[in-house]
């Protein structure tokens, strides 16, 4: 999910704090598995709970990788792909995943493509993306040459002090910037807004382009994306930490709904089968992919 614009928050609430809500869920969630036998996934169709506007994951053209996963799982089970389409903002899967059609009392979709491994709304699948934050920038002036992360803050640093940070909160970008005392000289906006068509992507790459920032700390599928729509001069950098309190790399996997174990088990076998085809759409993104350790390990080049 974001990532995912509501996923953001998801995969940020780490601790004790966030193992207690995903326990509470845990035990709301005994109570779904009796409501979800009514109505059984259906077998002719992959139906997919998805956002309209939030490339690159999924857009209502079929131009997220997102999109593209679903479009090979369903020809794979030989299902017609079909979409409900909502923002991804509070409420998503509520209006998605668990809500049902007024007339035929279906659910109205089975599947999200993306959610956080371990996402406490929803029964989640095997990953089968591993990706980190990232640098986005623009090979300009102080930033012409480097090639790491590392490299951007070993800049002289009256070259640094001129660098304006652009982030979303919250998010690891925060743990980032003030850990390199880049904090006062950031700008932070906010993930989730009024406008349904609005997206981290878009934001972001207006920032660059107005000028209004440098660089931008953002999750790296999001990243990747925008240095292969822009091309030129736009590139990424991978962001890793040594510190176990910073976490950048976060794995994604599928949503189902709680107690639909046949169901979950033909989706995670279709992912364990196609673990190869999944990294090449990835790849075709841009997206960087890490091991366990958060290292790289296809991820696409700048």
């Amino acid at each position: 999910m974001n990532p995912r614009r509501c996923a953001t928050n998801a995969r940020y609430r780490a601790g004790a704090a966030g193992r207690r809500i995903a326990a509470l869920f845990g035990m709301l969630a005994l109570a779904v598995p009796a409501l979800a036998q009514e109505a059984p996934v259906d077998d002719k169709l992959l139906r997919v709970c998805a956002d309209p506007h939030n490339l690159p994951q999924s857009d209502d053209r079929g131009g997220g990788y997102e999109n593209r996963i679903a479009e090979a799982m369903a020809k794979d089970l030989g299902r017609e792909l079909t979409y409900t389409y909502f923002p991804q903002r509070m409420g998503f899967v509520r209006q998605t995943l668990r809500a049902k059609d007024a007339t035929t009392q279906r659910f109205k979709c089975d599947l999200i493509v993306g959610v956080p491994k371990g996402y406490e709304l929803t029964a989640t699948t095997q990953p089968y993306l591993h990706s980190t934050y990232a640098l986005l920038y623009t090979r300009r002036g102080a930033l012409a040459n480097v090639s790491s992360a590392e490299e951007v803050l070993a800049l002289p640093p009256a070259q640094r002090a001129r660098l304006r940070f652009g982030y979303f909160a919250p998010s690891p970008a925060v743990d980032w910037l003030l850990r390199n005392g880049l904090f006062e000289q950031s700008i932070a906006h906010a993930a989730l807004n009024g406008d349904p068509e609005e997206s981290p992507g878009k934001i972001m790459a207006r920032e660059l382009e107005s000028g209004r920032i440098d660089v931008a700390v953002l999750w790296g599928p999001v990243a990747g994306f925008l240095a292969r729509e822009h091309g030129g001069d736009w590139a990424t950098l991978a962001l890793k930490s040594d510190d176990p309190s910073i976490k950048f790399d976060y794995e994604i996997s599928m949503g189902v709904r709680f107690g639909e174990p046949q169901w979950k088990s033909t989706v995670d076998g279709w992912i364990a089968a196609n673990r190869d085809r999944i990294d090449a759409i990835l790849a075709s993104y841009r997206v960087p992919l890490v091991d366990e350790r958060g290292l790289p390990r296809g991820a696409a080049s700048n």
